[in-house]
């Protein structure tokens, strides 16, 4: 690897993905063994040198020869490029280029809700700005992912109900619905951070089912490795509301709907 001499990349050491991705960076020599600094030790004089506000959106590559900063995909595209100089021209060709940079956008404005911290509700932390447009994006894909999935999971569950995605789509879209009109008035402004955080527990729900989409197994099977899942998915969500300070009724809130709207699918399947 061609190392990237004189730069220094201030990155978020309360986001894990930032953490692991910067850390690679050094340690295959893409960037020297002083070439990363953390956002929460960062100096006065380092400070001065970024714009504060902007690098808790964009990621900041420090040039510390030339004095000047470049932030975001930027960043991330004259690190690589220095040392795979092929990449950098690839990802620089206009529809890629404009692809990545959303693509980070949205990774960026959402990792908080991907991947909270506790770090996250104190003064120096280094939370993005709340973007309405990729919030709603980050919200859409997974009602669109977890929907789908679980179309086909239902029919392992219930081998004689047609897979619906429509039904599916439904109940997802009722989660945030019920959950943001109760919890809208519980929380207030931090209703954004909620639902985002909402919508990672039901993510991460539906990837655990798909390994399970892969074999035929039993019905009751499918019953228990289902039920397994649901009582992960609450313990996350507890554990992401305790993170964020949101209290129990979040959880006891979520729990309900979990349970009114299973009976409800319950009763449509027996009577279809």
């Amino acid at each position: 690897m061609k190392t990237l001499q004189n730069h220094i990349l201030i990155y978020d050491n309360d986001c894990p993905l930032c953490n692991i991705y910067s850390k690679g960076f050094v340690k295959s020599g893409m960037l020297d063994k002083n070439g990363r600094e953390a956002f929460s030790e960062i100096t006065s004089e380092t400070k001065n040198k970024i714009d504060v506000h902007r690098s808790k959106n964009e990621i900041a590559l420090i040039d510390t020869k030339n004095n000047r900063v470049i932030y975001g995909l930027e960043s991330l595209l004259t690190i690589i490029g220095n040392s795979f100089p092929i990449l950098e021209k690839f990802a620089r060709i206009k529809p890629f280029h404009w692809f990545f940079q959303r693509l980070y956008k949205f990774v960026s404005y959402n990792r908080k809700q991907i991947i909270p911290s506790e770090k996250d509700l104190t003064e120096d932390n280094c939370v993005p700005d709340f973007n309405l447009k990729y919030r709603l994006l980050y919200l859409g894909f997974v009602l669109i992912f977890s929907a789908y999935v679980l179309g086909f999971y239902n029919q392992r569950l219930f081998p004689n109900f047609k897979n619906n995605f429509g039904l599916e789509f439904f109940i997802c879209c009722m989660q945030i619905v019920w959950q943001g009109t109760f919890m809208g008035i519980y929380l207030k402004g931090r209703i954004w951070d909620y639902l985002g955080n909402m919508m990672t527990v039901s993510l991460l729900g539906t990837l655990l089912l798909i390994p399970a989409l892969f074999f035929n197994f039993s019905q009751i099977f499918y019953f228990i490795y289902f039920g397994t899942v649901v009582f992960l998915m609450f313990l996350e969500h507890l554990r992401r509301c305790t993170i964020l300070k949101f209290g129990m009724i979040p959880t006891i809130s979520w729990m309900l709907f979990r349970i009114t709207f299973g009976a409800i699918l319950l009763y449509i399947v027996s009577n279809s």
